[in-house]
Parts: C-alpha cells; sequence; structure tokens
C-alpha cells in the first residue's frame, strides 16, 4: 500500500539519526559518553513536584480545558508581563500546547497554505523542518556566516531566499545550534524584512532564561511592539524549570491566530494533563530562585567547556551567548564535520553532533551539548579534546 507524499518528505532529526548509530556501537559493548543531547541532568524543582503532587491527590486528571486551564493562561500572562514585558489576553490571545513542539506545528498549520514558504536561519534546529512540510510549507535556509566569533544573519541573506511564496520567517533566540542571542539591533533587522513583505514571524523562545555575560533575550514584541499583530510567540517550560519530559508549553498571538491555533490543537492533542498544568502555574507565578540557580550551574559548564577546549589546534570554541550549546569551529582542520564527527565517536567514545546536520552553514563545525554536568561532562570533554588532538 502506497503511503502519504508527506511522509516521504520527513527524514529523521539529526540527534534520532545519531542515536542510531550510539545504540549499535553499544550493542557491541563499547561505552560511550554523549554530548549531545539538549536534556537538562538537574531536576524538576522540588515545589513544582509537589504542586503536581496535590493536584493529583485532589483528583485534577480530567480532561482539561483543550485551550488551556484558565489558571495556567492567567500564569502565562502574568509572566509574558513581568519578564517580556508584553501583554496577551489569557482569555483570546495565550494557548497552552504539549510542549513548544506542538505550538510551531499548530502556528505553522494556521498561517500556511500548501506551498506557501518559511525562512529559517541556517544553521536550523533541524526539527523545525519535518513541521514546515507536514504543515504543507517549503523551508528555505538563510544563510549565516560566522564574524566576530558568532554566527550572525543579515538582511541580505534574508533577502536571497525571499520568493513571492514566502510567508513567514521562524526565529529562535537564543538560538539553537548556534548559541547566538540576537540584539536588538538584529531583531530590527528582522522586524524591517518581516515588515516590508508583510510575513508571520514565529518566534521560539524557549531558551530564554539561560543567558551569559550580560546577554539578554529580548522577545520581538518587546522590541519592537507594532509586531504584535503578526508575531506568534511559542515557549515551553522544558529549558526553563528542567521539564522536558512534562511536554507542557503556550503560545500567545492575536485573538484570531489563536482561535486558529486551537482548532489544530482540538484535532490533535488536546493540551497537557491538568495536573501538568495546575504544576506548571506554579512555576510561573512562584520564586524564579529556582531558574537562578540553573542558570547559575549552566554558566559554571558552559565555562568548563570553553576552558577544556581552548588551544585545539585547528578547532576554538565559540562561547555560546545562551543556551547549554558550544559550537566549536573546526573549518581549519580541512575535514567535513560529519567524518570529523564519526571519528569522535568511534575512535574516541565521545558523541556530538556534526554541524551540517543542520545546514549548510554549520558545515565545519560541532555542536557540544553541557546540558548535563559532572564526571559525564568532564570524561566526554576529556575524550574530544584527546579526539580532536590526535
Amino acid at each position: 500500500m502506497k503511503l502519504s507524499q508527506r511522509i516521504g518528505g520527513l527524514r529523521p532529526t539529526a540527534v534520532n539519526s545519531i542515536l542510531a548509530e550510539v545504540r549499535a556501537l553499544q550493542a557491541q559493548g563499547r561505552e560511550l559518553v554523549s554530548l549531545m543531547r539538549g536534556e537538562p541532568d538537574l531536576k524538576t524543582p522540588a515545589h513544582i513536584v509537589a504542586a503536581a503532587e496535590a493536584a493529583l491527590r485532589a483528583g485534577r486528571t480530567s480532561y482539561p480545558d483543550n485551550r488551556g486551564e484558565m489558571p495556567l493562561r492567567e500564569a502565562v500572562a502574568l509572566k509574558l508581563e513581568r519578564d517580556n514585558g508584553v501583554r496577551y489576553d489569557p482569555g483570546s490571545e495565550i494557548l497552552v500546547t504539549t510542549g513548544a513542539t506542538f505550538g510551531i506545528y499548530s502556528a505553522l498549520s494556521a498561517v500556511l497554505d500548501p506551498g506557501d514558504e518559511v525562512i529559517v536561519p541556517d544553521p536550523v534546529y533541524d526539527a523545525y523542518l519535518s513541521p514546515i512540510r507536514l504543515a504543507g510549507g517549503v523551508p528555505k535556509l538563510a544563510a549565516s556566516r560566522i564574524e566576530g566569533g558568532r554566527f550572525q544573519i543579515t538582511r541580505e541573506a534574508l533577502e536571497a531566499v525571499r520568493t513571492p511564496a514566502t510567508r513567514a520567517i521562524l526565529l529562535n533566540t537564543p538560538w539553537n545550534p548556534t548559541g547566538a542571542v540576537l540584539s536588538p539591533n538584529e531583531l530590527a533587522v528582522v522586524a524591517g524584512f518581516v515588515r516590508d513583505h508583510d510575513l508571520w514571524l514565529i518566534s521560539d523562545e524557549i531558551y530564554e532564561a539561560i543567558t551569559y555575560d550580560g546577554h539578554r533575550h529580548v522577545s520581538p514584541v518587546a522590541a519592537i511592539p507594532d509586531l504584535r499583530g503578526r508575531t506568534i510567540l511559542v515557549n515551553s517550560l522544558s529549558k526553563t524549570y528542567a521539564m522536558t519530559g512534562w511536554r507542557v508549553g503556550y503560545c500567545a498571538a492575536p485573538a484570531e491566530v489563536i482561535r486558529a491555533m486551537f482548532l489544530v490543537l482540538q484535532q490533535s492533542s488536546r493540551g497537557p494533563a491538568t495536573f501538568i498544568q495546575d504544576a506548571s502555574a506554579v512555576a510561573l507565578r512562584e520564586s524564579q530562585a529556582c531558574v537562578a540557580e540553573m542558570t547559575a550551574e549552566y554558566t559554571r559548564r558552559r565555562s568548563r567547556v570553553i576552558e577544556a577546549l581552548a588551544g585545539i589546534r585547528g578547532c576554538r570554541v565559540i562561547a555560546p551567548e545562551g543556551g547549554f550549546f558550544a559550537m566549536l569551529d573546526c573549518r581549519e582542520m580541512g575535514q567535513a564535520s560529519d567524518a570529523i564527527r564519526k571519528g569522535l565517536l568511534e575512535e574516541h567514545g565521545v558523541v556530538v553532533v556534526n554541524g551540517s546536520a543542520y545546514g549548510p552553514s554549520g558545515e565545519g563545525t560541532l555542536r557540544v551539548s553541557f546540558a548535563s554536568g559532572g564526571a559525564a561532562l568532564e570524561r566526554g570533554l576529556d575524550r574530544l579534546r584527546a579526539g580532536l588532538s590526535a
């Protein structure tokens, strides 16, 4: 029987492809250390876990309001005003989703017609590409370049891939995999492009709380208020509160967009469990000291990565401004990044992601995760340094 043509356009994510290689080696008895995944090893803060337990004991296990329980939507509105300086009506402009991934899919489904193009900066978090295709869209990669010790995207690069079919731009800041935090000036460049060509802006802000060295995440709507009518904010609690497995996120957008996204959600996910939403409201409303503590720990790990990987011939660390990934610029080694990655995996037992997996602009780089720390991070850095120095 023939399968859908949509499925033919989908590809495994880079992480899942590499995991298949990892499992094959582990089945042979190889001991490997992973510096690959964006999975925090920190525990969900105790007061959030306690709130979920209390909700379960109170019988909060029925179907949720599919738009999101009102206490959580109100907590999201409070958070957006408190942390981002933007106001959204919890009754009509906020939607609770099962993680940011579904938020992105529902946003794309709401604004795309078949054949519409979506611009994404390259290198791009590759898990964006399949939702674009599933929603009927066509991803277009806008090439970035490494300048001044960071990845940068320009108006010229955006214009180079725009066509009359372009409908939206999907932005991620802090930017996975590059670690760049877009400045207000860079956001203004994107805003001008969006306005001039009458586009939608989908803004994925899941790493917003994890920034370094004075860099600070600024939501595009806060930086350029007149973007509000054409922007869909997407976020989740996964990274900020070490809640990856809870699968809870949210979107904020004009009411008519949220209504369209809600139609998509009703036919698919129906939203996170009620007790999870109760705990998430507590996470957003109560003290944010736990967020500061986790960011301080990531800051220590970031420093360790920069220190451990300094001075390797042909490679240099692109110090991340946000998130928990560091890019290694190994272009001077003169090898394809996937070949370097495979050599590190097979000969030195350390798992990283080749930058080319995220697009042509990532060629010659490696993505190194410090989402996990401790002994595993130290072993991984030792193996990585040894492999790159060999």
